[in-house]
């Protein structure tokens, strides 16, 4: 039996402590295990005192008031008694103890000063093999049912245990959990009281022992059984304290890295899966994560250290499924998937986007923002700027100041400028679009037909302008910025002159005694991000300044300055 020995737990006293209803380990500790919840305990004093009781006379604590039994090996020879060191100096007739009921004492003790309690009063189910009860005898079954607050909940078992005589036969107690009168066992190798204790007081070996292994249990209701693989009773001298039924259900938390990135770069969104601290295998988790609309999964991607686990990303339905093992001793393991977005904005992720749990507590929330190229696309028909008075922005659009796509557009049938002269329809629009690929376009455009000014001395059929800013999306993030503008001219005459169609960007017309005009004015702004056409720029000596048919487009950053109008 010696190899069938190693993986037992031994736990520092105490540190199971605590009785109540299972609860969620805390979120938010990924890599680091939670102490299991405690759903179950009999420490065996319910309404003990000096007098020892048998096991099948023993009643538990309310509410559950639990009552136990065992095999009939396990229930005579000095075996199945309920003893305190304040017990009688003999043993009671017929459970032939003989010369060993002190020994049966001692053990009570011992185990109560391990937990830290009064070593006198503390009483344990003890048994002190006269004969040989034989292998795979049950030493303890409860008989009530223990209700679960949840299913698909992973369950194990731990005990205070006590042994002497270690240079003989150990006991060795193998733990299972009943369900529907099923017996599944909660360990791959037994506790051996023996074999690494806690320490030794008195020449008796104690400790708290924790179940290597568990059950990953859907019913509402559990049983446990306690099994002494033992079948000598030379030796195997033990007793038991503070049976736990014991919720060491892993966590999964879940966080995106890094947490703040440019739209398209990709972040990687990270599942922890955190055994409990008493580093019990468990098998059979798996969980199913979507992501929010807006959220883009690569979806070949996904990978997971988990023990025969598997991952896959479903790029289509956005979402990732996680099946996987954590083995004996083994603290944590996890997925990983890579995520972007091509629309700006912070996304969250929630305990509430986890589907079809199973075997895992939910995790908490996490975020991550993607910051877009800000839209910046404006147009108008004229304005007019003078020391006295201002006309305009006439038939201004704008779609500005924002990452979101969306477009704007307006129409006027004509415009008076006073003693400057007078313009026909006025058409303008502005828009940003975000292809399926994850471009950019800033786009605005501005259409003057009619245009009379300063007596004849300007006109023209029409004029219209267009700007556009363009940014591709890369794997890293947005590229560089394409800019292009154009004009264009319609039966334009300066001074009668007719100007050609094609006319240069920044062409100067001299208006002698009168100002001066530029045609096909193209100026980029905001550090190269962005481009401003104007079809007609106009300037007079009095201080009056005249735009007509100006277009500008510009993909920003959020750091930049949101223009003005």
């Amino acid at each position: 039996m010696a190899a069938a020995l190693i993986g037992a737990a031994v736990l520092a006293a105490g540190s199971l402590a605590g009785i109540g209803p299972a609860e969620a380990n805390a979120p938010g500790h990924p890599g680091i295990p939670s102490p299991p919840t405690t759903v179950f305990t009999e420490d065996f004093e319910n309404g003990q005192g000096a007098a020892v009781t048998t096991l099948p006379d023993y009643t538990g604590a309310a509410p559950l008031a639990e009552t136990y039994t065992a095999d009939p090996a396990w229930l005579t020879s000095c075996n199945g008694l309920l003893v305190s060191e304040q017990a009688p100096a003999s043993p009671p007739s017929g459970v032939y103890c003989g010369s060993y009921w002190a020994a049966n004492k001692q053990m009570a003790a011992a185990l109560g000063t391990w937990a830290g309690g009064d070593a006198t009063t503390n009483h344990s189910l003890t048994a002190y093999t006269s004969g040989d009860p034989g292998a795979g005898r049950t030493e303890l079954q409860t008989v009530r049912p223990i209700p679960l607050s949840s299913d698909s909940r992973f369950l194990t078992f731990s005990v205070d245990a006590a042994a002497q005589n270690c240079f003989a036969n150990h006991p060795l107690l193998a733990f299972y959990l009943l369900d529907a009168g099923s017996a599944r066992a909660a360990f791959s190798s037994p506790i051996d009281p023996c074999q690494n204790p806690g320490t030794v007081i008195g020449g008796t070996s104690v400790g708290t022992y924790a179940s290597n292994g568990s059950v990953l249990f859907t019913g509402d209701s559990a049983g446990i059984r306690l099994v002494n693989e033992q079948a000598s009773g030379g030796g195997n001298d033990g007793a038991i304290d503070n049976v736990r039924l014991l919720d060491a259900t892993p966590q999964l938390d879940q966080g995106f890295g890094p947490t703040q990135l440019p739209v398209g770069a990709p972040t990687t969104l990270t599942f922890t899966i955190t055994n409990t601290s008493e580093l019990a295998a468990k098998d059979g988790w798996s969980f199913t994560a979507r992501l929010p609309a807006g959220l883009r999964l690569d979806g070949g991607s996904a990978a997971t250290s988990c023990g025969s686990g598997t991952a896959t990303a479903d790029a289509a339905n956005g979402s990732v499924t996680v099946r996987g093992d954590l083995g004996a001793g083994q603290q944590d393991c996890t997925a990983t998937v890579r995520v972007t977005s091509i629309t700006g904005g912070t996304y969250q992720v929630c305990g509430s986007a986890i589907t079809d749990a199973v075997g895992l507590d939910l995790p908490g929330c996490a975020s991550v923002t993607f910051t877009a190229p800000v839209f910046d696309a404006r147009s108008h028909g004229v304005r007019l700027t003078s020391p006295l008075l201002g006309i305009g922005p006439l038939a201004a659009s704008a779609h500005s100041c924002t990452p979101l796509p969306g477009d704007d557009s307006h129409s006027v049938l004509s415009a008076g400028l006073g003693s400057l002269g007078g313009l026909g329809v006025l058409t303008t629009d502005a828009s940003g679009t975000v292809d399926a690929d994850g471009a950019r376009t800033a786009a605005a455009h501005a259409q003057v037909s009619g245009i009379n000014l300063l007596g004849g001395l300007i006109s023209a059929d029409l004029v219209g302008t267009s700007a556009q800013a363009r940014q591709p999306l890369t794997g890293t993030g947005p590229g560089a910025i394409t800019l292009t503008g154009a004009t264009a001219l319609t039966n334009l005459r300066v001074a009668g002159v007719a100007v050609a169609a094609d006319t240069a960007p920044n062409t100067t017309i001299g208006l002698p005694l009168v100002g001066s005009l530029v045609v096909n004015q193209q100026t980029t702004i905001a550090g190269g991000k962005g481009i401003t056409v104007t079809a007609l720029s106009l300037t007079l000596l009095t201080g009056v300044h005249v735009t007509i048919a100006q277009s500008t487009a510009a993909l920003l950053t959020t750091t930049d300055t949101c223009p003005a109008s």
